[in-house]
């Protein structure tokens, strides 16, 4: 699908990055495309079109209004999340009551990968070094960029499948400690 996005629209461009390792590493790979393109705003939104590209023009606006970050949430009036009930409730909601009480936050949805940002943000991003392997990187993100200007959005999200690996729910659980207890300890980044 990407592939002819590229050949049939050129402002499309897809990337093959084999030696990505996890997903936080495609993650960042986008970021790196994007800012050394010089793009002002980089909006980050998963290509398999469980994000509505429709809401993009309310990034951009929330961007426009003096908003450093723009992130998306399915919890807030006018959002939503399809399809998965175990996901919706224990993972995402769940997890966003879980990081919001650990770590200070106060976002209405925490785990979301549907954002944007100004170029001088995704700058900060790529300096950044994160702890995640996963897709807990949604979580860490807004954490190190919580006391930045910011606005939610309301996204409507499909869920492509309700599994998620033990592997992604160890290394989620395992960040998230290792930021409460820094922020006890009053060691916050």
């Amino acid at each position: 699908m990407c592939k002819a996005f590229t050949e049939n629209d050129k402002r499309f461009v897809t990337v093959y990055a084999p030696e990505d390792r996890n997903v936080v590493d495609a993650y960042l790979r986008g970021y790196r495309e994007a800012f050394d393109n010089g793009h002002p705003i980089i909006i980050e939104m998963d290509a398999g079109m469980s994000h509505d590209p429709m809401a993009v023009p309310s990034f951009l606006g929330a961007l426009e209004q003096g908003n450093e970050c723009a992130f998306g949430s399915r919890f807030m009036k006018g959002g939503s999340m399809q399809n998965s009930s175990f996901r919706r409730f224990v993972l995402s909601r769940g997890g966003t009551l879980l990081a919001n009480a650990l770590l200070g936050t106060k976002l209405s949805d925490m785990t979301s990968g549907f954002e944007g940002f100004h170029r001088h943000i995704v700058k900060e991003l790529l300096d950044h070094k994160f702890r995640s392997t996963a897709h807990f990187f949604q979580t860490e993100l807004r954490y190190f960029l919580r006391s930045k200007k910011f606005a939610e959005v309301p996204i409507h999200y499909k869920t492509p499948s309700p599994r998620v690996s033990r592997g992604t729910i160890r290394n989620s659980i395992g960040v998230l400690l290792y930021y409460f207890l820094r922020r006890m300890a009053r060691r916050e980044p």
